[in-house]
């Protein structure tokens, strides 16, 4: 058993129509707030609508038009509004990017040089602006934990921020308000949710209590999202996806286990950097490929256990047979929830791919602990059989 931190100071509410109590939760915050949103759906669902009403009192401005892979400079605008408006202050409505965006804003706002910088060094986030979150998809988890990606068109780069002043204050989950994200969104949210467990599950050391938390976050996505898809008004499947999606990248998954490098997401951060792809699909057509490159004699008894306890596989078979047939079960489920197999599907090329593998090994975390462990020819060789 490894040892192990867990700090989780956010407020989940969890349920249908939790909204009515964001007034509560923001009271004594201070005066003038941001809301911080994308597109035009949480307009045209009445969201936003519902959000302003519970923030009367309040004086409320808009940042709006935060994209899928949230970019920089949407940050830096509106840092400079948070300064320019005196925000004490924010409520991200959306998904995963928009909270992620919102994190960078909190950070940077108070930063006295460019926030780009605080993606190259975390450690120079200090004060942070408050935020709350109200949560539109299941499937970055982070309306429950303290990082966010940003990406960089300019230099082609997604990267990493974190701070343990960066969790939200409180985050609202009401899985309605998921049941009108289109099926494509639904399922790269559901690989997402399942690449944030393999990554912590499939290591070199677990132990009893989180092999089986990784167990049934896994059986919980892969039960539900068909469900989901087939009917978009599913209100339980949705909450079984949305509750899987916080818990993802919340640490509690990972408690008393080997660190993880997180390789999949170091890998499909750089082909999104570069191509600006859908995450979770990105993840879909990657995590496979990974499996495949770490399976050997000795990692074969953990692939194993996955297939057995997560996909019924017989118990008593040979274990590199159990361990080949997870992983192939594990990359038919993706396509039949309507995800590519391949990245050439999505207009990817390997253009980039030898200058993805030295960013990746400069900008990211170690790869000796991943379950097998990585160099450059091994990045190269997940990207090329990607393709």
């Amino acid at each position: 058993m490894q040892s192990f931190d867990l700090y989780l100071p956010t407020h989940l509410v969890f349920g249908k129509g939790r909204v009515s109590e964001l007034g509560n939760l923001v009271a004594g915050r201070g005066k003038r707030v941001l809301i911080t949103y994308g597109g035009g759906s949480v307009v045209r669902s009445g969201l936003l609508a519902d959000v302003k009403a519970q923030l009367a009192g309040f004086e409320v401005f808009e940042f709006s038009g935060i994209e899928p892979n949230p970019k920089i400079e949407s940050v830096r605008r509106a840092v400079e509004l948070c300064r320019e408006k005196s925000i004490d202050f924010m409520v991200a409505v959306g998904g995963g990017s928009v909270i992620d965006a919102t994190k960078a804003i909190a950070a940077g706002v108070f930063y006295q040089g460019d926030a780009w910088d605080l993606l190259y060094d975390s450690s120079k986030i200090g004060r942070t602006l408050p935020f709350f979150a109200v949560l539109t998809l299941a499937a970055t988890g982070s309306e429950y934990d303290n990082t966010g990606v940003i990406s960089n068109p300019e230099t082609d780069e997604k990267l990493f921020l974190g701070a343990p002043n960066l969790f939200p204050v409180a985050s609202i989950l009401d899985p309605t308000y998921t049941q009108t994200v289109p099926a494509w969104h639904t399922a790269a949210g559901a690989a997402d949710i399942m690449s944030h467990t393999f990554e912590q599950y499939l290591v070199a050391e677990g132990n009893d209590l989180t092999d089986g938390f990784c167990e049934s976050m896994l059986r919980a996505v892969i039960r539900n999202t068909p469900k989901a898809i087939a009917n978009p008004d599913d209100y339980d499947a949705r909450a079984e996806i949305l509750l899987a999606s916080s818990f993802g990248c919340c640490g509690l998954l990972a408690i008393g286990r080997t660190p993880s490098p997180w390789p999949c997401h170091g890998i499909e951060h750089e082909i999104s950097a570069f191509t600006d792809i859908t995450h979770g699909a990105g993840l879909a057509i990657i995590t496979p490929h990974w499996m495949r490159y770490s399976l050997t004699e000795a990692t074969a008894p953990r692939f194993a256990q996955y297939g057995v306890n997560v996909w019924g596989l017989d118990p008593k078979g040979d274990v590199m047979e159990n361990a080949r047939k997870a992983i192939d079960c594990t990359a038919e489920f993706f396509v039949s929830i309507g995800l590519p197999a391949k990245l050439s599907d999505l207009g990817v090329t390997d253009e980039h791919f030898e200058e993805m593998a030295d960013h990746l090994l400069t900008h990211w975390y170690p790869f000796d602990g991943a379950l097998r462990p990585l160099d450059r020819d091994g990045i190269l060789a997940i990207l090329r059989a990607s393709l």
